[in-house]
């Protein structure tokens, strides 16, 4: 293993985002190392060095190269320094199908901590009574580490406030079901996930769409459609809108919400890209906890592997979704939802949103760079991009590039009403490493830059 210190650590650039100052940190290591200055073996510069180049506190620069050690990228040796760790996959490619559909994050959990969430919730998975059979929506245990942790990120919750469920897609069809006798039609955006119009569909219910801007839905467009329809639900992913990508402000929220109350409808709440906000922790929950049901996951904050869901209902709907849960489930497998306690417990939900955060803002700037993009809802990080343009484009654009190895959502998967969508996702978080992404990428630039016409 090699001593020497790279001699291009003046070029590490510090992010210019709203993250935390030691996120931003480990983000500007994170990229030197993917990029090849500092190799694998190579001994980093001293975190009185990396303060001095930054500009921050040693404290700083402690608490990124311990996110960075959580994770796999370097190791800590006493009285010799951090090195940086052989990753073998980190620029793996094997030049196949570059898959751009499935909105799910790159692994950024290291084995041994893995093993170490394991072994905490062995201990406790073995010691349930009748094997955690008879706790429907998670332990009480289980349930307060998940509140407590939630109430830090992004809203206050109470143990006996929310439900354990098997990832946010049931939770949403748990509160769609639960609505279902109040309102027949849920409004939303004119493109919205996938997983939330299957649900629906499933319940025989439908979608309607409402105009929107770049912060959601329009307050005055809502109220119309709420008092033409006589719809009571109201859905929205009001951060990293699915497909959409853009983040919804605190006074669009508020004014929302407020239209929510005068009509006396419900808002159905997805959280599930909470961790990329960059305008603050206001949620709906936050402004009108009794008609908000909110649903969140760790699939895209923690891991896919852990599909832990969260589901807050208001009091007074609170004995419907349990009854639903029952009868659709049973709830989350018992070890399943020990293991993720057990991931919040020794810190890795933490490590891994801070990753994921870091990521998202590298990649969202490598898809810049490559497609020729000047703006973007949401610049300090995302996990998916919409690139505007019109329906023939979009469709023609998809069918090009399936046949060029590089997939992306047909624009009619996020279709709300009759009019065709005018665009299409990029999911840039889904390929496994950036050097896949930045393959599938030129192949898209390519298509956008050819002038020649296909008909569909």
């Amino acid at each position: 293993m090699s001593d020497t210190i790279s001699t291009d650590a003046d070029i590490m650039v510090l992010p210019d985002n709203a993250r935390p100052v030691h996120e931003r940190v480990a983000a500007a290591v994170e990229a030197a190392i993917a990029e090849g200055r500092y190799r694998p073996g190579q001994r980093l510069p001293t975190h009185r060095q990396l303060a001095q180049q930054f500009s921050v506190s040693i404290g700083s620069v402690t608490r990124a190269i311990d996110a960075l050690s959580a994770r796999g990228v370097v190791r800590g040796e006493i009285g010799r320094g951090t090195f940086v760790l052989d990753r073998p996959d980190t620029g793996a490619d094997d030049g196949g199908i570059v898959d751009l559909t499935i909105n799910a994050p790159p692994p950024v959990i290291a084995p041994h901590r893995m093993a170490e969430a394991s072994e905490v919730a062995n201990r406790h998975a073995l010691a349930l009574p009748h094997g955690g059979y008879g706790d429907l929506g998670g332990t009480e245990r289980q349930r307060v580490i998940v509140a407590r942790w939630l109430s830090e990120m992004r809203t206050a919750l109470g143990a006996d406030e929310l439900l354990l469920c098997n990832g946010a897609q049931q939770g949403l069809h748990l509160a769609f079901a639960t609505l279902r006798e109040t309102s027949s039609t849920v409004l939303t955006e004119s493109a919205t996930f996938p997983g939330a119009l299957a649900a629906v569909a499933n319940l025989g219910m439908v979608m309607a769409p409402v105009a929107h801007d770049g912060e959601g839905m329009l307050p005055e467009a809502l109220e119309a459609a709420l008092a033409a329809t006589g719809a009571k639900i109201i859905y929205t992913t009001p951060v990293c809108q699915n497909p959409l990508g853009f983040e919804t402000g605190p006074e669009r929220r508020r004014a929302i919400a407020k239209i929510a109350t005068r009509h006396d409808a419900v808002i159905v709440e997805d959280d599930i890209y909470g961790l990329y906000a960059a305008k603050g922790k206001l949620t709906y929950r936050d402004l009108a906890p009794e008609r908000v049901i909110y649903v969140t996951s760790l699939s895209k904050s923690l891991t896919p592997l852990v599909r832990l869901g969260v589901i807050a209902p208001p009091p007074a709907l609170m004995a419907a979704v349990r009854k639903r849960l029952r009868a659709e489930s049973w709830g989350l497998p018992p070890y399943v939802a020990e293991l993720a306690a057990a991931m919040i417990e020794i810190g890795m939900a933490d490590e891994a949103a801070a990753a994921l955060r870091t990521e998202g803002w590298g990649r969202l700037g490598l898809t810049r760079a490559i497609l020729g993009i000047d703006t973007v809802p949401m610049p300090g990080g995302a996990p998916h991009l919409w690139l505007p343009m019109s329906p023939l484009k979009a469709e023609q654009l998809a069918r090009r590039a399936s046949e060029a190895g590089v997939r992306i959502t047909p624009p009619s998967a996020t279709q709300v009403g009759a009019s065709p969508v005018a665009g299409v996702r990029l999911c840039i978080m889904a390929p496994r490493t950036r050097r896949v992404l930045e393959r599938g990428l030129n192949v898209l630039a390519g298509i956008l830059g050819s002038e020649e016409d296909v008909v569909v």
